[in-house]
């Protein structure tokens, strides 16, 4: 630590790392309004398109651990800075592209940057008092949901109003301003002198293990379950993530240290992870079709894209208001407390859409709920992980937890595509998901959200050690009060 630190209150760097993740967020969603009108856009076949969407979560998938691990060896607030680069960049590629390469080069270089959110909540660790930081994890977690939910009414109204390359304009703007908040007003925290080096092979076996994965997993109901690719990629992956865990645990400096996830504190919560993940991308899969489908379909409701942006804009605002409360319960009763009652809760929001399904109203308590629930659980997940780490392992833990959860929405996607396409009714002429697939996909996952309920209620929590437990070291913790 030098002299230059910026001198900043906890609010404030709190409200940084918050926006940045919701900055963040919004990356995920930018192109949602546009996902039918891309093959018109860039001169190309609907499926050439879709990796637009692909891209991004591949590239996330592999940058976020390796973001982690190096923001444990050189600094969380510089690898902040540095993952804000592809977030600025890949958005001038794709406001500059006029053709599907250059668009998925561009998506690609903004999934790079996801590793901001674990990054963030790993850094409040090192500057804000233990006092105040369960309530910073917790709004730091909803930021996610927040830009979620922000982005695809605000998405739908540049793209109904304005030249589509104005999105991606917008986003570099922001991606920016990001960076400048971070330099300007949120402290370097904590490098770990022995952290060794950097694990290379680990980064190359890790990142082909899950591309092959996350590839089968979210392009298998295209190219078909049973088809060649779909079961090579799988085995490549399955052979792939073996090795890569042989290495892991026979090298001096791991990627990610194997040992520690095998904990049962760390390993029943990235269970959890998996888990909360799923059910909470499958309401997001399922609502918006609801909201948007024809009336006359009979379950269906009608509303525009801008419409179904703004029913679904209070639920992850929702996620913020409540993560003070999250907070105060994980305070008085443990996180693992809270990450049991939040699954419950989306637990109960699927229950709920039983009788409400046919009603804008009532899918908009059925999101409220649900996201009451996902703030919770994600608010606790990271408290767990870090009451079970050391320091100096804090952000390649967070980040392979956000990992898990990431491998869940993956999972969500694809079980709820296949649902969706196998129970279909024929609307004029074209096979629609039916009112009985819609059923079917939120029954599933209100028994998925039980599960992890479960789960988090067997997650054996010991206290961190006394030196786990303590204040910030004397120069950050002047920069945090």
């Amino acid at each position: 630590m030098d002299g230059t630190e910026p001198a900043t209150r906890p609010g404030a760097i709190v409200a940084v790392l918050a926006f940045a993740g919701i900055v963040a967020a919004l990356m995920q969603t930018l192109v949602v309004p546009l996902i039918g009108e891309l093959p018109t856009m860039l001169g190309t076949t609907p499926s050439n398109a879709s990796w637009v969407i692909t891209a991004t979560l591949l590239a996330a998938a592999v940058a976020t651990p390796v973001a982690g691990r190096l923001g444990d060896m050189y600094g969380k607030r510089r690898m902040l800075l540095i993952s804000t680069l592809p977030l600025i960049v890949g958005s001038v590629v794709c406001a500059l592209s006029d053709s599907v390469v250059p668009m998925i080069a561009g998506r690609g270089l903004q999934g790079l940057g996801m590793g901001v959110v674990p990054l963030g909540i790993s850094l409040l660790r090192d500057v804000v008092a233990t006092e105040k930081l369960g309530a910073a994890i917790a709004t730091m977690s909803a930021s996610m949901g927040v830009g979620g939910a922000l982005g695809l009414p605000l998405s739908a109204a540049v793209a109904e109003n304005l030249d589509w390359r104005a999105l991606f304009w917008s986003a570099a703007v922001l991606g920016a301003l990001v960076a400048v908040l971070i330099a300007r007003f949120v402290p370097a925290g904590r490098t770990a002198p022995d952290a060794g080096r950097f694990d290379p092979l680990g980064a190359v076996g890790l990142g082909v293990g899950l591309v092959a994965l996350l590839l089968a997993v979210s392009k298998g109901s295209d190219w078909g379950w049973t088809s060649g690719t779909t079961l090579g990629l799988l085995g490549l992956a399955a052979v792939v993530l073996l090795a890569w865990a042989w290495w892991e645990l026979r090298t001096r400096d791991p990627l990610v240290d194997l040992r520690v996830t095998a904990r049962p504190q760390i390993l029943m919560t990235n269970a959890a992870s998996i888990l909360v993940g799923f059910a909470m991308y499958a309401q997001s899969l399922i609502v918006p079709q609801l909201l948007q489908l024809p009336v006359a379909t009979g379950y269906g409701l009608g509303q525009s894209m801008m419409a179904m942006g703004l029913w679904m804009a209070p639920a992850g605002l929702m996620m913020m208001i409540l993560a003070p409360l999250g907070a105060r319960l994980s305070a008085a009763r443990g996180p693992k407390v809270t990450l049991a009652v939040g699954s419950l809760v989306i637990a109960v929001g699927y229950a709920s859409s039983m009788p409400l399904l046919g009603s804008t109203w009532g899918l908009l308590v059925v999101t409220l709920i649900c996201s009451t629930g996902v703030g919770l659980a994600y608010g606790a997940m990271p408290a767990l992980i870090m009451g079970a780490v050391p320091r100096s392992e804090t952000a390649s833990a967070n980040s392979f937890n956000t990992l898990m959860r990431s491998i869940g929405s993956s999972v969500s996607a694809a079980v709820m595509g296949v649902v969706l396409a196998q129970l279909t009714t024929d609307f004029g002429g074209h096979l629609l998901p039916s009112e009985t697939g819609f059923r079917t996909g939120l029954l599933i996952g209100c028994g998925v959200a039980l599960a992890a309920a479960l789960t988090a209620l067997a997650i054996p929590v010991k206290p961190a050690p006394v030196e786990e437990q303590a204040l910030p070291s004397e120069p950050l913790a002047a920069a945090a009060r």
